[in-house]
């Protein structure tokens, strides 16, 4: 306070109408409470005496000791540190008066406006003038600067003291009178400040002791006298509340030292707690960066490893791990790679916030390192699942030909069985001439027979040269056999002309042959190879997978059905010639064998394998029906992939444009932009049940071997990178927000500062809304030169030249060629803000230390928390200067280093 206008305060109240009183108020006021005079007596001679003996005097009675004046002048000489005229040496009356006023216009110079006191009133010795003159001076030179967040003197006080005691439960200071009857709030604020002179736990419900021996600690250890009795405190409901205060002050400014370390210490304390948090962020980040590294380096080399498996459990196997990979592996990396990227961009935020150097990980652990090998990551997880589709399909035909191959080999070595040994036979030698004619013919209908398997066999050779080129697994096994079949079949054919060569020689003795049966034995063999292939192809296996291929079969058996009649025609035809032998037979009386020694099937035979014909084609048929609904199931999961991926692609591009714009948007304060960005995140992660749905869709596709969908042009994977990129754009973009809170904050920049730099970097980002969203919030040299100049940061010369190269190394020190917005803003408020410098730090050590150019560890111990004191003396270096005890640190090489200005 400049000013203070007080009167006699001797109304026993203390707001500053109160001092405003008039006498005959005051006489009453003093004629109801005789204690407090008494009290003000004792307290105001005790605090003038602790003054005037630094002179060598004192004072015995109040209102008589100062009536000549010259003690009232040394006493303010002594307390206010100035000299005041010289003093009137006479004894008359005028004498006293005039050094009394000399003593009164001293207090006035100071800003003290005294009303209804007079220097008569004084000489003549006024009890109620002396004590509230007295009070006026212990106000203005005792309790006036007493201030504690910006209050009034008193209150200020009364502040101090409820935060000294505030730590003692049965202490509770609410005023000056009443709350420090009990003795306990003295006691307190010595215990508070020198906790060794008293043994506050065991003190007593006993307010005289308590009183006594707190006054007598103060007076023998604080060098402040007794200004109060304990009896007198005791003796009235509510003690006098200025000869407490001016008590009180006494305590205070005694432990005003103490107060300037605490302080020191706070802030010391404040600033090694923001260094050991940002120590704790750079281990955690080296730790996660570390553990992410490991991770991506272990799973490249699994998904670069192309080495097909041998069977189609052991691929199929391979795509399933590769599924939980996607679903329940890769999803928390992508979470962490984005938490840490925040997480070093929110370390360098407080770093340059605190005044700290930049923060640089271990070699190959920079945020740039780690997208790196993310993007190798991702680079080597790219065709994985289509190579792992394409291997499935390859080894699903695999099969389909290996048993291809299989029934038409078991086929083949069933009618090849017991060939050789026939065409082996020599029972053409002892053989009649229609036996050896008969032979000949069965062996032309045999070599009929041979002739139609050339092409199964033909066809078996080419299934095993595709297995070798397919590579199938059990292609050794496959070529011995086919190797076997052909080898017999070699040697049946060389058989077979040798046996037709020598019946050939025995034909010329032979004349008679049974035309009648040799033709049923030409055509039933033909025939009968004919059922076969059918029955082979009714039963064999198909592989489609669209419902165009299905269809394609299906007219396909239409085609083989509608060639039905005409087979039957055949077989009646076959019949017909075994009913004209029997009709021969009894036509002529042949009573003879009438077996047909050429036939190689009987036509119970033909009709037992038209039968399963028959049986065969309506069952084909619904093989190639159930096949037809299959893909009919293929294509219903097609469009339902397709009607969700065809709206979940456009909503994930939709919310990152809404991102993009809210991140631009100067509406409203930061605060307004996270609380919508926060609602865009609870959407988004609401939304990523549609994700898991679609997931599932797309792993009934793949269990249903479904490869490919004409019905929408997006893929899981494309679903997949937007909504990890969605992901990441929303947590990137909050911390962002965050960021510029935090920087907003901790410079004390306004909202409306916030939005003109927002709405100048916007106004010269000219890729704003062209750019894609990686690219927007940045400006070009040239863009940003500009936006400074329009701010008034920067001048159009050459100067601004020079300048601008300088601001540059500053907002772009990897040279990448643009300029970020957190980097204009962190520049933007680095040339105005305030921050905690080396300089405050040093200062408040020195404080600690005394004023000595180096602390020892016994002192930051005494001063800090056990953990920061621990802190700062492993962390100091020795002190070398002159005059340096054993063991003195120096805290001004610990101080520059905090702030990236020494190499410790």
């Amino acid at each position: 306070m400049n000013q203070m206008e007080l009167s006699v305060p001797y109304d026993n109240g203390y707001e500053p109408e109160d001092y405003m009183l008039q006498e005959d108020e005051w006489d009453r006021d003093l004629l109801l409470d005789p204690a407090w005079e008494k009290q003000q007596r004792k307290t105001f001679t005790a605090w003038c005496n602790s003054h005037l003996r630094k002179a060598g005097t004192q004072i015995e009675n109040i209102e008589d000791d100062f009536r000549n004046g010259l003690k009232l002048m040394l006493l303010l000489e002594v307390i206010s540190g100035e000299r005041l005229p010289k003093p009137d040496r006479g004894k008359m009356r005028f004498h006293k008066i005039a050094n009394v006023n000399k003593a009164l216009d001293f207090i006035t110079s100071k800003g003290v406006k005294l009303v209804s006191i007079g220097a008569e009133e004084i000489v003549d010795g006024n009890v109620k003038m002396t004590l509230g003159m007295i009070w006026t001076i212990i106000l203005r030179f005792a309790i006036q600067d007493i201030s504690v967040e910006e209050t009034s003197a008193k209150e200020g006080l009364l502040l101090w003291c409820q935060r000294k005691t505030a730590p003692y439960r049965n202490v509770n200071v609410q005023n000056f009178h009443v709350s420090w009857k009990d003795g306990l709030a003295f006691c307190a604020l010595i215990h508070r400040h020198r906790p060794e002179l008293i043994d506050f736990q065991n003190l007593k419900d006993d307010p005289l002791g308590n009183l006594n021996l707190a006054f007598d600690i103060a007076e023998k250890h604080l060098d402040i006298p007794k200004m109060l009795d304990a009896e007198d405190i005791l003796s009235t409901p509510k003690p006098d509340e200025r000869a407490i205060m001016t008590y009180v002050s006494c305590f205070y400014h005694a432990f005003a030292g103490a107060e300037q370390a605490e302080t020191a210490a706070n802030r010391i304390c404040k600033i090694l707690g923001v260094n050991q948090e940002n120590e704790k962020l750079m281990e955690d980040y080296e730790r996660l960066a570390s553990e992410l590294l490991e991770w991506i380096r272990r799973t490249i080399p699994w998904l670069e490893n192309r080495a097909a498996e041998k069977t189609m459990i052991e691929m199929q196997r391979k795509l399933e791990d590769f599924r939980d990979y996607r679903r329940m592996h890769k999803p928390p990396k992508v979470q962490e790679k984005c938490q840490l990227e925040i997480s070093f961009n929110t370390l360098q935020t407080k770093l340059r916030i605190s005044n700290r150097p930049a923060f640089m990980p271990s070699e190959g652990k920079m945020v740039s390192d780690i997208t790196s090998a993310w993007q190798g990551l991702d680079q080597a997880e790219k065709g994985y699942e289509e190579w792992l589709l394409t291997e499935i399909r390859r080894l699903e035909r695999l099969d389909h030909l290996a048993e291809k191959f299989r029934q038409k080999a078991t086929n083949h070595e069933t009618w090849a069985s017991g060939k050789e040994e026939i065409l082996s036979r020599k029972d053409y030698e002892s053989a009649s001439l229609m036996e050896v004619r008969a032979l000949l013919r069965k062996h032309e209908a045999f070599e009929s027979d041979l002739s139609a398997h050339q092409d199964r066999v033909e066809q078996i050779a080419a299934i095993a040269q595709e297995l070798n080129e397919l590579d199938y697994h059990d292609v050794a096994s496959v070529n011995q056999r086919c190797q076997s079949i052909c080898d017999l079949w070699d040697q049946l054919g060389t058989l077979t002309q040798k046996r037709r060569e020598a019946l050939e020689r025995t034909e010329k003795l032979l004349e008679t042959v049974e035309q009648l049966f040799l033709e049923y034995a030409k055509r039933s063999a033909p025939f009968n190879n004919w059922m076969e292939g059918a029955m082979e192809d009714l039963q064999d296996m198909f592989i489609v997978h669209t419902i165009e291929e299905v269809q394609t079969l299906i007219a396909a058996h239409e085609q083989f059905k509608s060639t039905l009649p005409e087979a039957d025609a055949e077989r009646q035809a076959i019949l017909g010639i075994q009913q004209e032998v029997l009709k021969i037979s009894h036509s002529y009386g042949i009573h003879g064998d009438l077996t047909n020694p050429y036939r190689t099937i009987t036509t119970e035979e033909i009709a037992i394998k038209w039968d399963k014909v028959k049986k065969l084609v309506p069952q084909r048929d619904s093989a190639l029906q159930e096949e037809l609904a299959r893909q009919h199931g293929n294509e219903r999961l097609r469009r339902q992939f397709a009607a969700q991926a065809n709206l979940i692609g456009p909503w994930i591009q939709t919310r990152m444009e809404e991102i993009g714009r809210c991140s631009m948007a100067m509406e409203g304060t930061l605060e307004d932009q996270m609380t919508q960005l926060k609602q865009y995140e609870h959407v988004i992660v609401s939304y990523k049940q549609n994700i898991d749905k679609l997931e599932g869709d797309h792993q009934l596709i793949q269990e249903s071997l479904i490869f490919d969908n004409k019905h929408t042009n997006y893929t899981m994977e494309h679903i997949r990178v937007g909504w990890e990129l969605l992901l990441t754009t929303i947590a990137r973009t909050i911390n962002e927000i965050e960021t510029q809170i935090l920087t907003r904050d901790a410079k004390g920049i306004s909202q409306e500062q916030m939005n003109e730099f927002r709405s100048s970097f916007n106004h010269f980002d000219r890729r704003l809304h062209k750019a894609r969203v990686e690219e927007r919030d940045k400006l070009r040299p040239d863009e940003f030169k500009a936006c400074l100049i329009s701010l008034g940061h920067l001048g159009n010369d050459k100067q601004g030249e020079v300048e601008f190269a300088r601001i540059m190394m500053l907002v772009d020190p990897n040279t990448s060629g643009v300029v970020s917005f957190q980097s204009f803003i962190d520049f933007m408020t680095r040339e105005t803000a305030d921050t905690d410098t080396a300089e405050q730090v040093i200062g408040s050590f020195r404080i600690l230390a005394a004023d000595k150019p180096y602390i020892l560890a016994d002192e930051l111990r005494r001063e800090l928390p056990p953990d920061q004191a621990e802190y700062c003396i492993s962390r100091m270096p020795p002190y070398s200067g002159p005059g340096a005890l054993p063991g003195a640190l120096d805290y001004t090489a610990f101080s520059t280093a905090l702030y990236g200005e020494s190499d410790l």
